[in-house]
């Protein structure tokens, strides 16, 4: 006959298995959504010239763990929801009981679970995630410092970003250099003529004195005029600089300190990385407390079904969510009426969750 501690392991397993299941396909949905719309961003800035469309794959890979530390909470939380509303449903949870589990032996299998996951979202947070964000802040650098006629394909036609316009050119060279045969149009940047330049080569080249980048044109005509009209000023050139303005897009992160390390954050005294560092310190924090919300939360009858809380339950932890995220701005600005508010929004859904474990013992109390 068995006995009671391995009954334990094997209930405890049992619940685990059916948590982290849960929490697998939840969590692999909301990426795909999440990674879906960012991915598509990128695209969307590629198809400008702005990005090179063969670092996409990359960059999405460097901003995974930044989804990941968000996601998997929330995902976990929803686990919870269900493989629990599903054994309430089923009866499971009755025979559980009438096997001698415990609610209190509940919480304690699932607190396991969810400091394993806590584990996982903390090194995602402190460690992972900084280096993935440093790495696509680097990367974002390095496009911001190419030209848009770096990403020019041979024989096509490619819009300009910085004004309305055109440029082709029948052959790229492999550093992506030289220009042989190149042709431009657009609207004048002081009128409203039209310019159209046509050039034997083509060559970009960076000031050394500001800085600036330009696109040198060799052995060519400019032809300038409205459209319509037969006054045109047709200039012949044998050389023709053209200044390239810098890219519409920012290189950097929402927030200077989400690329810093964990070790920068503690050493710097400014209340942004304050903030940043708590806020990293305080996800997995976040995993156990949704936990404790999710046991009581995870309640229901045969009848109504495992769905009926989960959309209450999801508005909760939503507003938990932007709680937090509030309590981080408020710090980051100086606004905060106490040290340490987020921890405080993190004390006050743990209070909310012992009540909600705790309510229907009190009632029951009450009414004896």
């Amino acid at each position: 006959m068995p006995s009671d501690k391995s009954i334990d392991v094997i209930i405890f397993r049992y619940l685990a298995k059916e948590v982290l299941t849960s929490m697998v396909a939840v969590s692999a949905v909301l990426l795909l959504i999440i990674m879906s719309g960012r991915f598509v961003r990128y695209l969307s800035d590629a198809a400008a010239g702005k990005l090179d469309a063969a670092v996409l794959l990359t960059l999405m890979g460097y901003r995974l763990p930044s989804f990941l530390e968000l996601i998997i909470p929330l995902g976990f939380f929803i686990g919870i929801l269900l493989a629990y509303g599903r054994l309430y449903v089923d009866s499971e949870m009755t025979v559980l009981s009438a096997c001698g589990m415990s609610e209190r032996r509940l919480v304690s299998y699932t607190l396991l679970t969810a400091v394993a996951v806590a584990v996982i979202v903390g090194v995602l947070s402190l460690y992972i995630s900084p280096v993935g964000v440093k790495a696509a802040e680097d990367l974002f650098i390095e496009q911001r410092n190419r030209t848009e006629f770096e990403t020019l394909k041979p024989a096509r036609f490619h819009k300009l970003s910085s004004r309305d316009g055109v440029s082709y050119a029948q052959s790229v060279s492999s550093d992506k250099k030289q220009l042989q045969r190149v042709f431009l149009a657009g609207s004048g940047e002081t009128s409203d003529k039209l310019s159209v330049l046509t050039a034997a080569t083509g060559e970009t080249l960076v000031n050394p004195t500001n800085g600036k980048r330009y696109l040198v044109l060799e052995d060519g005509q400019q032809y300038r005029g409205q459209p319509g009209d037969a006054d045109y000023e047709v200039v012949t050139f044998s050389r023709y600089s053209q200044y390239i303005p810098e890219p519409e897009f920012e290189a950097r992160p929402k927030k200077a300190t989400d690329g810093l390390s964990t070790k920068a954050l503690w050493q710097a005294a400014t209340r942004e990385a304050n903030a940043a560092l708590q806020w990293r310190l305080s996800l997995p924090v976040l995993v156990l407390v949704v936990a404790l919300l999710a046991v009581p939360l995870s309640r229901t009858q045969p009848r109504k079904g495992r769905y009926v809380k989960m959309i209450p339950a999801i508005l909760l932890y939503i507003v938990y969510l932007v709680a937090s995220n509030a309590a981080r701005g408020m710090m980051e600005e100086g606004r905060s009426p106490v040290p340490f508010i987020l921890w405080f929004v993190h004390g006050l859904f743990l209070l909310l969750a012992v009540l909600l474990l705790t309510g229907p013992r009190l009632r029951r109390l009450a009414r004896r």
